[in-house]
């Protein structure tokens, strides 16, 4: 059994920081201000009010 962990190449480093800057962060930033606006159209759709805060 070999217990030593292989460290990624500097191509999967590369892969990876571009998948997380092109994919992953753009898309969870959608995911977050499309949600936040989500859940303030049903606050104004039940209650008839802006949020205050």
């Amino acid at each position: 059994m070999d217990n030593e962990r292989q460290l990624p190449t500097k191509a999967q480093e590369i892969r990876a920081f571009l998948f997380i800057t092109v994919v992953a962060a753009p898309l969870l930033a959608i995911a977050i201000v499309g949600g936040y606006g989500f859940f303030i159209w049903m606050y104004q759709l039940f209650t008839g009010t802006l949020p205050t805060g």
